[in-house]
């Protein structure tokens, strides 16, 4: 039986003594490690014309990237600590100080990327062929193909030294701002202070009147801030526009499709997909409201439970449940995740001062992976306890099988590992379930699966909306941005949900300003329904998701895919996720109508 009385983050892994000194000393060593690589290689273009000396200095590289980063074991363990002490300025003040030392560091080893990427066109196949370079051969094609979008090293230096300026600080403003946020607010007669991410909460919560006073406070403290946020947006637009001119970037997506190792036309068949079957999503809300018996949901009302949940999971019992799901998929998983919990890598209950939400993170292949929850005893938190834990999983399965410049997961399928774990803890919850709360589990899954699949994807088509109509104007006002916020909500809503009072509501959405990031979200959960349909159809596939979950960046996402039978490239692709949330919304109407709820 997984033990789960570990409820806290242990650190020492990472840094025994936090010290100013043992800071220093552990900076330094980070600081030498680098130099003795700038060294070494600086002065050389040998490794230009060899693939046996190219094999030399990538493994000097990956050995860096292994032990040491740019900021080694402070910069995650501030990190770390920053998300459990978001109100302690000492320790911001310290990140800042080690992400500055990072920048440095970063700039300082530029040229040698930026030297690869310039390889002649004629010369690469040579490299690209090479038997001893043949663990490093997709990360040399990804710099090839980023090398006609990369400035000299003093314009790409000056470029990572301005981006905290001309961007990072202006998020972090808005941020902040509404982070300080407490208001008064009503809750069953009571009045009670609570901060911005409470209030927002709150406008979920089931009763009627407080979700109605809490969209309320929410909606006044936006307003209150729309006029810096409108400056805020404007300024990253034209950070943004300015970068991608500079770079020679055709469309304002363009980047992260590249960072992504995506092409474009991939992307646009999901997105144009989606956008096809906003009809699906319209067809949700509208049996949502028919089961709240109104004629329209409020827009902040999109994602309020139906129905009674009685059941209430401690976090004891929630994580051994989905220890058990793991298990039953296989045994790896289930000894990842009771690693995670007897080593002190899940940090569980809400604290004050500590981030909302859940995340998972991992830095170093040397370093222990992360999970930061803020549990409730829900069903939502059993759901995100799978969810996290899947990053987790990827994560550790990479670790094993690829080497440093082959970790990490491109935002095009960051949220496949995530999803697939957490359907198959919900399928497992449901069967325990009567036919009452199979409905409200059942309406509660395709509420989260409109917002990841279809919210998403009306969220990119407005960023694209937003990117493009301030390309021709210059300057976008609030309300300009808000109403194009309120079209585009309204096109995968329909005429059941009213977004009158939505035209603040992108303010607080942090992933505007992470540009084009959540079409990922999209991509991630319908190609995680493509894997967990063929595991149901045969068990043994669940090897093929281990090679996937272990491939980390050492391929295309398209060729990883391929691989398993799977064509990310083809739009029929895409529909078939789309027509299985179909299926399930049919179950779902007709489940209602038995019940005698519509």
């Amino acid at each position: 039986m997984l033990n789960a009385k570990r409820t806290s983050w242990d650190l020492s892994p990472i840094m025994q003594d936090a010290g100013e000194e043992n800071i220093k000393k552990e900076l330094r060593e980070v600081r030498g490690a680098n130099a003795d690589f700038i060294k070494k290689w600086k002065n050389r273009d040998d490794y230009l014309k060899k693939p046996a000396v190219l094999k030399e200095a990538l493994d000097d590289l990956e050995k860096i990237s292994r032990n040491y980063g740019s900021s080694g074991n402070p910069g995650f363990y501030f990190g770390l600590l920053s998300s459990l002490r978001q109100d302690d300025t000492n320790v911001k003040a310290k990140l800042n100080q080690i992400d500055e030392a990072s920048t440095k560091i970063q700039n300082d080893t530029l040229f040698f990327s930026l030297n690869i990427s310039k390889i002649p066109k004629e010369e690469q196949a040579k490299f690209l062929g090479a038997l001893e370079l043949a663990e490093y051969k997709h990360f040399l094609e990804s710099a090839f193909e980023s090398a006609k979008y990369i400035l000299t090293e003093p314009e790409e230096k000056i470029m990572n030294l301005k981006s905290p300026m001309a961007h990072g600080y202006w998020e972090q403003m808005i941020e902040t701002l509404l982070s300080k946020q407490e208001r008064k607010v009503v809750i069953d007669g009571k009045e009670e202070t609570k901060n911005f991410s409470e209030i927002l909460k709150l406008t979920e919560e089931t009763n009627k009147e407080t979700r109605e006073e809490a969209a309320k406070v929410f909606g006044e403290i936006l307003a209150r801030y729309s006029e810096v946020a409108e400056a805020e947006m404007n300024a990253v637009l034209a950070n943004k526009k300015v970068n991608d001119e500079l770079r020679g970037f055709s469309r304002p997506d363009s980047e992260r499709h590249l960072e992504d190792n995506l092409t474009t036309e991939t992307v646009d068949q999901l997105i144009k997909a989606v956008t096809e079957k906003f009809e699906l999503s319209k067809k949700f809300y509208e049996l949502k409201a028919k089961l709240f018996k109104v004629d329209k949901i409020r827009y902040f009302e999109r994602a309020v439970s139906y129905g009674e949940q009685k059941m209430k999971y401690p976090y004891e019992k929630a994580i051994e449940l989905v220890n058990k799901t793991f298990s039953g998929l296989d045994k790896k998983f289930s000894d990842i995740l009771e690693r995670f919990s007897e080593k002190g890598q899940i940090d569980v209950f809400p604290k004050k001062g500590k981030h909302d939400g859940a995340f998972c993170t991992d830095y170093l292949p040397i370093q222990p992976t992360y999970i930061l929850l803020n549990h409730n005893d829900t069903l939502k938190d059993v759901t995100t306890i799978a969810h996290e834990a899947g990053h987790g999983i990827n994560a550790e399965l990479m670790k094993e099988k690829q080497n440093a410049l082959n970790l990490g997961t491109p935002k095009s399928t960051a949220e496949v590992a995530s999803t697939f774990f957490e359907d198959f803890v919900l399928n497992e919850l449901l069967k325990k379930a009567g036919e009452e709360e199979r409905l409200s589990i059942l309406i509660e899954k395709l509420s989260g699966d409109v917002s990841t699949i279809f919210r998403q994807t009306a969220f990119y088509n407005f960023e694209m909306e937003l990117h493009t109509e301030f390309r021709k104007k210059g300057y976008l006002s609030k309300e300009e941005i808000g109403a194009m916020f309120k079209k585009n909500m309204s096109s995968y809503m329909g005429e059941f949900v009213d977004t009158s009072e939505a035209g603040n509501w992108w303010i607080y959405v942090p992933h505007f300003r992470n540009f084009f990031y959540v079409y990922s979200y999209t991509s991630g959960l319908l190609i995680s329904k493509a894997l967990q349909a063929k595991v149901k159809e045969n068990h043994e596939f669940i090897e093929k998701v281990k090679d996937f979950l272990s491939a980390g960046t050492s391929d295309s996402p398209e060729n990883i895919f391929k691989k398993m039978g799977v064509n990310i490239a083809d739009k029929e692709f895409w529909n078939q996720g789309l027509n299985e949330f179909e299926s399930l919304l049919n179950q779902t109407e007709e489940l209602a109508v038995k019940l005698g709820k519509i």
